[in-house]
């Protein structure tokens, strides 16, 4: 029996779940949103949470710590540079946990995990993006 012994095992062996965990982060990170089964999505908010306070921290011991955990240099520079400075007012609960549908496949429970700021940032980066496209086709006319 597996009294008080926390976390999931996946049916995986211990590397094959640190690579998935590790990938799942890298991504939430990245895109700042991400889709998967509900049991993966909570060991990923358990780990991400603790990556996040590391971020907010913003120290080199932290930097190193956040690497050795998440061993993508993009996603980690993104999260102390971007997103550890929006949340450095909060003490926690950084991400939110969705749970959307069945997988048609398997009808596994599937749930998305997001930071809770997520839709005020694809608010402003859709408000950005127009400027961008009118800007661009303005050039476009000087040059011809």
């Amino acid at each position: 029996m597996r009294h008080k012994v926390s976390g999931r095992l996946f049916g995986r062996t211990a590397n094959q779940r640190k690579a998935l965990l590790r990938g799942l982060i890298a991504s939430l990170f990245e895109h700042q949103r991400i889709e998967t089964t509900l049991a993966k999505a909570k060991e990923v908010r358990k780990l991400a949470e603790r990556i996040v306070a590391l971020g907010i921290k913003g120290d080199l011991h932290s930097k190193r710590v956040a690497l050795s955990h998440v061993p993508n240099r993009s996603s980690v520079a993104k999260l102390f540079n971007e997103i550890a400075p929006r949340f450095s007012g909060r003490n926690g609960g950084y991400l939110r946990l969705v749970q959307t549908r069945n997988r048609v496949n398997d009808a596994a429970p599937m749930a998305v995990l997001e930071f809770v700021d997520y839709e005020e940032v694809k608010k402003a980066k859709e408000t950005k993006k127009p400027k961008e496209k009118k800007e661009k086709k303005e050039e476009k006319k000087g040059n011809e």
